[in-house]
């Protein structure tokens, strides 16, 4: 498990940008960085750090960072 701002912060690195800068409700097309790179790179931290699995499909339905979270279910804490 990790907390939702553990999440972001993870989330930051991928995207490379500011720590602090995401704050949750972001949309994920109006991410500067995020692209196919990144989706790979959420994936992975995914399977390593919360031991679960998210397919690009459903990556690719989430619209919001909420809404992965929200996929990530009980592994991420508030």
């Amino acid at each position: 498990m990790m907390t939702k701002r553990e999440f972001l912060s993870e989330l930051e690195e991928i995207l490379e940008t500011d720590p602090g800068a995401l704050k949750g409700d972001e949309r994920l097309t109006d991410l500067k960085g995020w692209n196919s790179l990144a989706v790979v790179s959420l994936i992975a931290m995914v399977d390593e750090r919360l031991d679960t699995t998210l397919s690009p499909r459903e990556i690719a339905k989430a619209g919001s960072i909420a809404d992965i979270v929200r996929l990530l279910g009980d592994t991420i804490v508030p």
